[in-house]
């Protein structure tokens, strides 16, 4: 029965199909990059525990926290686009630093936008 209703779809109905797969893939890409960006930031503060670290540590700091504000942004429009408009949720499951929060939305780094 199922192969019978593959073959009625209308062409609205695989266009429906084909954005709501690309939705899904685009959501995960978005949080597989938000958990990378999360993971470099706890590796760097794991690394240099001191909060006396030289300027060029806070600087290298401050850009992993900019990045993952970009990441969470991105997930969050991502989530939002999908319908999914709570993101309480996210923040307690991928335990967002709640400076990493405050940086969601602000225009990344200069050599971030270089970089994409």
């Amino acid at each position: 029965m199922s192969r019978d209703l593959h073959l009625h779809r209308t062409p609205v109905d695989v266009l429906n199909y084909e954005i709501v797969q690309e939705q899904a893939s685009a959501l995960g890409r978005m949080g597989r990059a938000l958990e990378e960006a999360l993971a470099r930031l706890r590796e760097f503060d794991a690394a240099h525990p001191s909060s006396d670290a030289p300027a060029s540590a806070q600087q290298a700091r401050r850009a992993l926290v900019m990045e993952a504000g970009h990441a969470l942004w991105m997930f969050v429009v991502q989530r939002e686009a999908c319908g999914l408009r709570d993101s309480r949720h996210i923040m307690r499951t991928y335990n967002v630093p709640g400076e990493v929060q405050g940086c969601m939305g602000l225009a990344p780094p200069a050599s971030m936008r270089t970089a994409t």
